[in-house]
């Protein structure tokens, strides 16, 4: 899974790498935790967009918020039959940013957390999912979910799952929301080359959300 990352960025850097239409008020974070608000880029009619999405998706149809905090992840194996993803994966796909992501390692008594980026690349963005849900007394959130997939080579001694993290390439098929070839999307869903990715060991203070500063990547040596 994927509970937690870092997005060490301003606004303009998502004009830049992906081509949005809008400015979004950003300031680097170091510990983005599920249900805070993260950014996600969408496709609307007028062009991209960068939009500010509370992350743990809830569907239309959940009977409460609280939904969303069993759907921080979607596996990629089933995002399109799951109910809770199904009706996302088909018309409301987006990207989520982000600078590095970290995974925990289990040790003899105790979890070694990692930061994992992508080599000589400051920003790139995870498969994403999102959704619109308005509660009875007229409510709305609009949330989203981060797809998981199988770990590379790279990430399989720390943990068995990873982030799906897509090509530039690949931006226009996975947002485009008037196109659904389902074995298209799918093929997009895998793990990234194990090559593209560096990794090390990092405080333990990344466990709580309450820290967010430049020493939660900082390498321990």
């Amino acid at each position: 899974m994927c509970g937690r990352y870092n997005l060490i960025t301003d606004a303009q850097a998502f004009i830049d790498a992906f081509q949005v239409i809008n400015h979004l008020d950003w300031q680097p974070r170091y510990n983005i935790a599920p249900s805070q608000k993260v950014p996600a880029i969408r496709q609307e009619e007028d062009g991209r967009k960068a939009v500010l999405l509370r992350w743990g998706l809830i569907p239309y149809w959940a009977k409460d918020e609280k939904f969303g905090y069993r759907t921080i992840n979607a596996r990629a194996e089933t995002v399109d039959t799951k109910p809770a993803f199904r009706t996302a994966f088909k018309r409301r796909r987006c990207l989520i940013p982000a600078t590095g992501f970290y995974e925990w390692r289990q040790m003899q008594g105790y979890k070694q957390p990692y930061n994992i980026r992508v080599k000589n690349q400051e920003l790139f963005a995870f498969a994403g999912l999102w959704e619109h849900w308005q509660s009875p007394e007229g409510k709305t959130v609009e949330s989203c979910t981060i797809i998981v997939t199988d770990a590379n080579e790279e990430v399989k001694p720390i943990h068995d799952r990873m982030p799906v993290i897509l090509e530039p390439d690949g931006y226009g098929v996975w947002l485009d929301p008037d196109s659904y070839y389902p074995a298209e999307l799918k093929n997009l869903l895998r793990p990234c080359a194990a090559e593209k990715l560096e990794l090390w060991p990092v405080s333990t203070r990344v466990g709580s959300p309450a820290n967010d500063d430049p020493s939660l990547i900082k390498e321990l040596e």
